[in-house]
């Protein structure tokens, strides 16, 4: 993944920065990161905050995990969610 291509992926996640460095999406929204290097792939769901230093990419996920990738071993984003409430499923 490139600068640029992370900077369209927090863009499509309206993401503001938070005092701590971090970038975070508005409530009810998520990241999903696509990792892979030598054949070996991996998926980083429920991403709630971002942060890039140094060629790595820090995020942090609704379950408490922080993963820590090369930028560069991100082949792919995602943005889950919206950011206006909706209507729940089943009946009210």
């Amino acid at each position: 993944m490139t600068e640029e291509h992370l900077s369209a992926l927090i863009q499509a996640g309206d993401a503001k920065p938070a005092d701590d460095g971090w970038v975070e999406p508005p409530e009810g929204r998520h990241f999903i990161l696509h990792v892979s290097q030598n054949g070996a792939s991996l998926t980083v769901p429920r991403v709630r905050a971002l942060r890039q230093e140094s060629g790595l990419l820090h995020a942090k996920t609704s379950n408490g995990e922080t993963y820590i990738v090369a930028l560069e071993d991100v082949f792919a984003g995602a943005v889950d969610g919206s950011s206006k409430p909706g209507r729940k499923a089943g009946f009210v």
